[in-house]
């Protein structure tokens, strides 16, 4: 990722005097400090190394802006003068847009398959030795976690009155209908980040899902979060402490009460990815367990650009689905990363079914779409339905599942530069709240 410093002026002006508010983000993001290795903006609480490549925060600063092009792989920004990048060594390429996604120029000797995904961040092996489950909700007991029947009553009442206060009553105990919503964000800060924001926060006031699940929560995105209204409303999974402690994660909210907050880390994770999972009471004696993770990532990098983690992602979709399945009311909603190509179909028990393939057999699905996103235009052709639901429902059934976020943001746009034909191009693109697109899930009861 690119240093603020270092953006081209039209992105870095849009990003500070379109919105007032952006001018206390900003503050937020320029107390943190970019490696000077792989690039990643690193938290102020992150003050000796890396949190990415574990480089000494010493020698790192903020260059002046030089003419350079990113690096497909890895990210990191090469001056023009270089034919391959200095920290992976993979060749500079045509194009010099510098994105996660793009994958345009890929020489005849480097051609990926088709069912290539994203290009993310250079990762580190993941250090967590506990395998366990670990349940969250006695570390942080401002999150107002209820245990027993007379507190979650109580909890009840409470959010029913902070739900009418914000105009949506939909949140009391017993109500007939439940909407889930799962969100990668992006974690790309140096796009548009808090208007983004704004933008899904502008949906979430929409559409008032009762529980939320986030891919791809970056402590300045979480931050971010706080400031707005709808907040208030919602009771999280992570605390302060935690977001300034991982370089992006997944977290849940929820209006309504909460018995337990908990994550267990994948077994065969190489980038940190776990399950998330939010114990719910939301009618008297029938409870909801709602999960979310963000399953391994394709990273496809020299030599031999075949690192896409297919293997480990099946495995942690089993192994996900294997503890999930225990409970008699399940949703399990994310970033699966999931292409059929690759991975096979989604491997549900019986008794299981994807709630997009029930509801809307037929339709493509596709969250990541970079012909309909024109905010991704000029990237490498990629349209898959990477973010899915599944659900295993004895006391609710299947209602409805709709994508959002699939509309620009008025008045915004961005500068992108890509070589075509050895020229040096500008594009001027709209921006949307993510690269993916969002799922909405309402559930019924029977």
């Amino acid at each position: 990722m690119a240093h603020l410093a270092s953006l081209p002026s039209c992105l870095l002006s849009s990003f500070l005097f379109r919105n007032p508010r952006n001018s206390s983000v900003f503050r937020s993001i320029s107390m943190a400090w970019t490696c000077s290795k792989c690039t990643f903006i690193n938290p102020s609480l992150q003050k000796t190394k890396c949190q990415i490549c574990l480089s000494s925060s010493a020698s790192s600063s903020s260059p002046p802006p030089t003419e350079s092009w990113s690096c497909k792989a890895c990210t990191f920004s090469n001056p023009f003068s270089r034919t391959d990048c200095e920290i992976c060594g993979a060749r500079s390429p045509a194009s010099l847009i510098s994105t996660f996604e793009d994958l345009d120029a890929i020489g005849p000797d480097e051609e990926l398959d088709s069912s290539v995904g994203s290009v993310f961040w250079p990762l580190q092996s993941c250090k967590r030795k506990n395998k366990e489950t670990v349940d969250v909700s006695d570390d942080f007991p401002e999150l107002g976690l209820f245990r027993g029947v007379k507190s979650a009553k109580k909890a009840e009442t409470v959010l029913g009155k902070i739900a009418r206060m914000a105009g949506d009553s939909s949140s009391d105990a017993g109500l007939s209908a439940l909407k889930i919503l799962s969100y990668n964000v992006w974690f790309r800060e140096d796009l548009e980040m808090y208007n983004r924001m704004k933008a899904l926060g502008d949906l979430i006031q929409q559409h008032s899902p009762d529980l939320i699940c986030f891919q791809e929560v970056t402590p300045n995105i979480y931050d971010a979060f706080k400031k707005f209204s709808w907040w208030k409303v919602y009771r999280c999974s992570v605390s302060n402490e935690m977001a300034n402690t991982r370089p992006y994660f997944c977290m849940q909210l929820s209006k309504l009460p909460v018995k337990s907050f908990s994550c267990k880390p994948f077994s065969n994770s190489v980038m940190g990815r776990e399950l998330c999972m939010a114990e719910l009471e939301v009618r008297m004696g029938k409870a909801l367990v709602v999960a979310t993770s963000h399953l391994e990532s394709p990273c496809p990098a020299p030599p031999k650009w075949d690192q896409m983690y297919s293997k480990e992602r099946v495995a942690q979709a089993k192994e996900a689905l294997n503890l999930l399945k225990r409970s008699p009311n399940v949703i399990f909603g994310g970033d699966m990363n999931w292409d059929n190509k690759l991975d096979g179909q989604f491997p549900l028990p019986d008794g299981w079914v994807d709630a997009w393939e029930e509801l809307r057999p037929g339709e493509n699905g596709w969250t990541y779409d970079t012909k309909s996103n024109k905010m991704l235009s000029g990237n490498r052709t990629l349209q898959k339905r990477l973010d899915r639901f599944a659900c295993n429902l004895r006391d609710f059934k299947l209602c409805g599942v709709d994508m959002i976020g699939m509309e620009a943001i008025p008045g915004l746009s961005y500068c992108k530069e890509k070589k075509v034909k050895k020229e040096l191009q500008k594009l001027v693109l709209p921006v949307l709240p993510s690269d993916h697109y969002g799922l909405l899930l309402t559930i019924c009861s029977r």
